[in-house]
């Protein structure tokens, strides 16, 4: 979500939160099939515990918006089955190419849905209190696993800058094509 103007009382209201919440629902989904990728491969060490926490924070975050995608009768992504591919080979590729690298592959996620979520933040103004909680709640733990991955060497990865760059982009389109699609 990119508009600079808070919804209230936007005839276009519903569907702009019907689109926060399927396209929320698919970020969330897509981080646990990426931290589920560098499982796969670094699951057993040293950087093993601390994924499976960032990902049980996802798993959570996952809950929420399954949650919410029943409970508002919001259509899911048709993407999800892409997703799941998707976000499974990055996290194992990333993983793959050293623990460093899949530090930075999380630090570049959680930097663009710390971007999302603050855009939709700025979008719901003071609409939608019980969303805007949420999606304040799980913006700082989004942040945190940011930390997380700046702690553990991420800026260290071999060639750091372009894959920031490169998995960013990546986010940024899948966040564009979930919220319509």
């Amino acid at each position: 979500m990119t508009g600079s103007h808070p919804i209230g009382g936007d005839p276009a209201a519903p569907a702009l939160v019907e689109r926060m919440i399927r396209v929320d629902h698919a970020g969330e989904y897509g981080a646990t099939r990426i931290y589920a990728g560098q499982l796969a491969v670094l699951g057993r060490g040293p950087k093993g515990d601390i994924i499976r926490h960032m990902q049980a924070q996802e798993q959570q975050h996952l809950h929420t918006f399954d949650t919410l995608i029943a409970d508002r009768r919001v259509r899911p992504t048709a993407l999800l089955p892409v997703w799941h591919l998707a976000g499974f080979a990055l996290g194992a590729v990333t993983a793959a190419m050293g623990e460093q690298a899949a530090m930075a592959c999380t630090v570049a996620v959680e930097e663009a849905i710390d971007d999302h979520y603050s855009a939709q933040l700025e979008t719901l103004g003071t609409a939608e209190p019980a969303l805007r909680e949420t999606v304040v709640a799980f913006r700082a733990e989004e942040r945190e696993h940011r930390g997380v991955g700046l702690e553990h060497g991420a800026e260290q990865a071999f060639g750091y800058r372009l894959l920031s760059r490169v998995i960013k982009a990546g986010c940024r389109t899948a966040i564009a094509i979930s919220e319509r699609i």
